[in-house]
């Protein structure tokens, strides 16, 4: 049975409020013991994860190169299982990165995150920047 929409966006406002407070656990537990995820950043992706196990492990190391983090949904649009939502992104660096990007440095992104549900939880979450 589909969920409805406004069950879809009440997961989704879970799951970023538990990212903005860098809780795993909350994200966790929104999760399909089957998901899928990946982070696709000019095109190319930067980041994937196959099943709770490996999702748990990238968020432990993505929270520590943010001292804070925090996404902002400008907008929702549903499609049956899929959930479309625009994301303002905002974070200030912990640590030094490969790319040049200093620790204390913040950074700010556009962009949008499709999410697909099955069995009344996250199965397939895509990042966008």
């Amino acid at each position: 049975m589909p969920m409805e929409n406004h069950d879809q966006k009440s997961l989704i406002e879970r799951f970023i409020r538990a990212y903005n407070n860098f809780d795993i656990d909350g994200m966790v537990a929104l999760l399909h013991p089957e998901c899928s995820f990946q982070n696709i950043s000019g095109g190319q992706i930067n980041a994937s994860a196959k099943g709770i196990a490996q999702f748990r492990e990238m968020a432990e190391k993505s929270k520590s190169l943010f001292s804070s983090r925090n996404q902002t949904i400008t907008s929702y649009q549903a499609e049956g299982e899929t959930v479309t939502v625009e994301i303002d992104f905002g974070g200030v660096l912990r640590t030094d990165l490969p790319n040049g990007l200093k620790a204390g440095e913040r950074i700010q992104l556009k962009g949008n995150s499709v999410f697909k549900f099955q069995d009344g939880l996250i199965y397939q979450l895509t990042d966008n920047s």
